[in-house]
C-alpha cells in the first residue's frame, strides 16, 4: 500500500489559509472606540434590568391595567392582582359604561373609569350659536388622586375602575362611584344633585383603607379643565377668564395667567367670563398651587378653547382615611344666583374693589335689578342711565358755573399779565389774589370732574359682568353683552378688529360734540401761563383723541356699555345747554363776582401758604438781583 505524503502545494495552500484568517481577525477587532461603546451596552443593560426590578416592586397603575373588567377569567384575575393589587376586587365589578343623571338645571355624566364628571351641560343656556352651553366635554377636564398603597404601588384614580349606584330620594339624586377593596373597604366619591340648584355636594371619603393607603407619601388631588369659548369673540371673553379663589377667610384674589401658591382656601374657581367652574370645601386647604394659560395665540385660529387651569392641593388623611367634605358649583356667573350660597361667591364677579365695587353691588346692581324686572334690558340701561345723569347734574352745574366764571375774569387776567409782564411772579400773586376774591378758580372746575370719576369707572366695571344682559337684544343689537356687528370687514384692522359697530360709533360722536361744550368753554377761559404748556392746545388735541379713542376701545367691548356711553354723553349735551341758556345768567354771574371782589375775604390755609410761598420766592429774586 502506497503511503499518501503531503506535497509542497498543499503545504502552501495552507500557510495560505492561516494567513488569510489572521488578516481578517486582525482586521476585524474593535477599536477603543468600540470596545467603550460595548462597555457603555453592557451598562445600560445592567441599569435597564435593575429599574424593571423596581417598577415590578412599586408599580404605576395606567387605565390599561384593569381593560379587561367584569368579564374576566381566572387567569386574568391573577393578572389583575398583579398589577393592581388589593383594587383588583373593583376592576372585577366595575364596567366602561358612563353614569347619566339630570335634574332641570344641570345634565351630568360620571366616567366610571375615574369616578368623575366627564361631562357637565347646563340645560337653560346656550352659546352665542345656539349651541348648549357644556362646562366638561370631549376629555377637556380631569379629576384625580395621586396616592401610594401599602404593597408600593402608586395609583391615580382618573385611571381605576369605580362601581357607580345611583339612588333618588325626591328631589335628590345621589351617586355614588366606589373604588372597592371589597365591600367593606372602599375609596368613594359622591355626589348629591339637587333640583333648583347648580351646586352639588360632594365628599371624598375612603373607609377601611388605612392598612392600603401609605400614610407616609404625599395624597394629591388634581383637577384640570380647559374652558371652552362661549361668546362671539373669544379675545373679550378671554379677558374675563381667569383662577378665581377665597383665602384667609374671607379674602378673594384671582390669577389671570400664569402661577400662584395661597394658603387657606375655601373654594377654587375656574370663571369663563358669564360661566363658572367652582371646586368648595367645608374644610379649608392649607396649601394650593394654581395655574393658568392663555391658549389664544391666534383667533383666527384658536377658537375652541379660551384657557387652561389646573390646581394642586395636598390632601391629609384624618386616622389613616381621607374625608373630605366639599360642593361642586357648575353654572352661570350671576351675581344674584352666587350670592344666595353666602360662601362669598359673588367674588366671582369682578365689579371693581373699594369705592367701584360697593357703588356697583349696593346701587347700580340692585337698581339695574329693579328696572330690568318690568322692562327690556336695553331700555332699563337708558333709564338708569338718565338717573345717573339726574343725581350728577349738579357737578355739571358747578363745573360750567367755574367755566364760566373763568370766561368773565378772563380780560382781567390778561390784563395783570400784559401789566406785569416783566414780572412772572408778581403776575401769579395778582392772578390768585383776584381768582380768590371773585370766588372763582381753574381747580374748581377739575373737582366736579374727580366726582364723577368713581361713577364713570363703576359702570365701566358693571355692564361688561352683569350677567342679565347676556343674549338680550335691543334694537339692532342681538346680544347686548357682545359686540353689535352693522357691517363686517375683509380685513383686520389693528386694535379695531374686522367689523364695524354701530353703538361706539355713535358714543364717539357723542363725546366730540360734548367735548367741543365743554373743552371748547375751557380753552377760552384758560389763561395762557408763561413758561407752561399750553393748556388750550392740548384741550384741543383731547377733544379729537377721545372720541377717536373711544371708537377703536369700544369696537369690541359690550354694546350695553357703548349705548350707557351714547346716551349719557346726549344727556350730558343737553344738560349743558339748558344749564347754559336757561339756568346760567353771565351778567348776574359778574355782577356777583364784583360784588364779592368789594368784599374782604379771608384766604383759606392753602392758598395763605401759597401766597407766603410766592411773596418769600419773589424776595429772594429781588435779592439776587440786587446782588447783581
Amino acid at each position: 500500500m502506497e503511503e499518501k505524503k503531503l506535497d509542497i502545494n498543499t503545504i502552501i495552500g495552507f500557510v495560505l489559509i492561516f494567513g488569510i484568517l489572521a488578516y481578517m481577525l486582525w482586521q476585524n477587532q474593535p477599536s477603543p472606540e468600540e470596545i467603550e461603546a460595548q462597555e457603555k451596552a453592557k451598562q445600560e443593560q445592567v441599569e435597564t434590568e435593575q429599574k424593571v426590578k423596581e417598577q415590578e416592586q412599586t408599580l404605576v397603575t395606567t387605565a390599561e391595567d384593569y381593560a379587561i373588567g367584569s368579564g374576566a377569567d381566572s387567569l386574568q384575575i391573577v393578572q389583575l392582582k398583579n398589577k393592581l393589587g388589593a383594587f383588583a376586587y373593583s376592576a372585577i365589578q366595575s364596567t366602561s359604561k358612563e353614569t347619566v343623571v339630570e335634574s332641570d338645571l344641570l345634565a351630568l355624566k360620571f366616567n366610571n373609569k375615574g369616578g368623575y364628571l366627564s361631562e357637565v351641560r347646563l340645560k337653560q343656556f346656550v352659546d352665542y350659536d345656539s349651541i348648549p352651553i357644556y362646562m366638561i366635554k370631549d376629555n377637556n377636564a380631569s379629576f384625580n388622586i395621586n396616592f401610594g398603597t401599602t404593597d408600593s404601588r402608586i395609583l391615580n384614580t382618573k385611571d381605576l375602575p369605580f362601581v357607580p349606584s345611583v339612588t333618588k330620594n325626591a328631589d335628590i339624586t345621589v351617586v355614588s362611584m366606589k373604588l372597592k377593596v371589597s365591600e367593606s373597604q372602599f375609596l368613594e366619591y359622591r355626589y348629591e344633585l339637587k333640583e333648583g340648584d347648580y351646586m352639588i355636594d360632594f365628599a371624598i371619603r375612603s373607609q377601611g383603607l388605612s392598612n392600603v393607603i401609605n400614610s407616609s407619601q404625599g395624597i394629591n388631588l388634581d383637577w384640570k379643565l380647559k374652558g371652552f369659548r362661549h361668546a362671539k369673540s373669544i379675545s373679550y371673553e378671554n379677558r374675563y377668564t381667569d383662577i378665581h379663589y377665597d383665602y384667609e377667610d374671607g379674602k378673594a384674589d384671582y390669577t389671570r395667567d400664569g402661577e400662584d401658591d395661597i394658603k387657606d382656601v375655601s373654594w377654587i374657581g375656574y370663571k369663563q367670563h358669564f360661566f363658572s367652574s367652582v371646586l368648595l370645601t367645608d374644610t379649608r386647604f392649607k396649601n394650593v398651587r394654581v395655574k393658568t394659560e392663555n391658549l389664544v395665540k391666534d383667533e383666527t385660529i384658536d377658537t375652541v378653547y379660551t384657557k387652561s387651569f389646573a390646581t394642586t392641593i395636598p390632601l391629609e388623611l384624618q386616622g389613616g382615611e381621607i374625608n373630605q367634605a366639599m360642593d361642586w358649583y357648575y353654572g352661570p356667573s350671576d351675581f344674584k344666583v352666587l350670592d344666595t350660597y353666602n360662601r362669598n361667591l359673588d367674588e366671582l364677579v369682578p365689579f371693581g374693589w373699594g369705592l367701584f365695587g360697593w357703588i356697583n353691588r349696593y346701587i347700580f346692581m340692585p337698581l339695574f335689578g329693579f328696572l330690568g324686572g318690568f322692562m327690556p334690558y336695553g331700555i332699563a340701561i337708558v333709564v338708569m342711565t338718565i338717573l345717573v345723569k339726574i343725581l350728577l347734574s349738579f357737578v355739571q352745574y358747578k363745573q360750567f358755573l367755574s367755566q364760566a366764571k373763568m370766561k368773565i375774569l378772563k380780560p382781567e387776567l390778561d390784563a395783570i399779565r400784559e401789566k406785569h409782564k416783566d414780572n412772572k411772579m408778581k403776575a401769579q400773586q395778582e392772578t390768585m389774589a383776584l381768582q380768590t376774591k371773585a370766588g372763582a378758580s381753574p381747580m374748581a372746575g377739575c373737582l366736579p370732574a374727580l366726582v364723577q370719576l368713581p361713577v364713570f369707572y363703576a359702570l365701566f366695571q358693571f355692564f361688561p359682568s352683569a350677567f342679565d344682559l347676556r343674549q338680550k337684544s335691543f334694537l339692532w343689537v342681538k346680544d347686548l353683552s357682545s359686540y353689535d356687528v352693522i357691517a363686517n370687514l375683509p380685513f383686520d384692522i389693528p386694535w379695531y378688529g374686522n367689523h364695524v359697530s354701530l353703538f361706539p360709533i355713535l358714543a364717539s360722536v357723542a363725546i366730540f360734540f360734548y367735548m367741543r361744550l365743554t373743552t371748547g368753554q375751557n380753552m377760552q377761559s384758560q389763561p395762557q401761563q408763561e413758561g407752561m404748556p399750553d393748556m388750550g392746545k392740548m384741550m384741543k388735541y383731547m377733544m379729537y383723541f377721545s372720541p377717536i379713542m373711544m371708537l377703536f376701545f369700544f369696537n369690541n367691548y359690550a354694546s350695553g356699555l357703548s349705548l350707557y356711553y351714547f346716551v349719557s354723553n346726549l344727556i350730558s349735551i343737553g344738560i349743558i345747554l339748558v344749564i347754559k341758556n336757561f339756568i346760567l345768567d353771565e351778567d348776574k354771574i359778574h355782577a356777583e363776582m364784583q360784588e364779592k371782589k368789594k368784599k374782604p375775604k379771608k384766604q383759606g390755609r392753602f392758598q395763605k401758604k401759597m401766597a407766603d410761598m410766592m411773596e418769600q420766592a419773589e424776595k429772594q429774586k429781588q435779592a439776587q438781583q440786587k446782588r447783581k
